[in-house]
């Protein structure tokens, strides 16, 4: 037997499985865990699914409710390179926003974050701080060398 365990459920109106196989796809280790079928066996009506070890139930319960921004999936890369792969996948058909979010076509918030831009915030003296939050509200897509620069002066 096994203890408690939590998940986030995000409610889809009906792309649930396209959304967890393409999330899947995107972030290395994620995997969909199991499928459960609708009533009639069209598509699933839950999809439960790790996304880099994080559990998520996603669920096509229809149009009764939408996902927004009050609600984001936070996902901290090493590289600008990984920053940039995942932020060009991701806001395909979906929209950019300020200050590293998005949202992708299926409706789901994501804030996409170089390493560096949490270092930064959390090293460093005021001014520095202050410099690199100031970078950063300028920026869409967070450049992580932007950033290093603007702590520099």
């Amino acid at each position: 037997m096994t203890g408690p365990s939590i998940q986030t459920c995000l409610w889809f109106e009906d792309q649930a499985q396209d959304a967890a196989e393409t999330y899947v796809s995107l972030l290395p280790g994620s995997k969909i865990i199991h499928s459960f079928p609708r009533r009639g066996g069209e598509g699933a009506f839950l999809v439960h699914l790790a996304l880099l070890g994080h559990r998520y139930t996603f669920l096509n319960g229809g149009p009764t409710y939408r996902l927004s921004p009050a609600a984001s999936i936070e996902v901290h890369l090493d590289t600008q390179a990984e920053v940039d792969l995942l932020w060009h996948a991701l806001v395909q058909g979906g929209e950019a926003q300020r200050c590293g979010w998005l949202v992708d076509r299926f409706g789901v918030s994501w804030q996409i974050i170089p390493r560096s831009l949490l270092r930064l915030m959390q090293g460093g003296d005021a001014a520095q701080t202050e410099r690199v939050m100031q970078a950063m509200m300028g920026m869409v897509k967070l450049d992580g060398p932007a950033l290093e620069a603007a702590a520099r002066g």
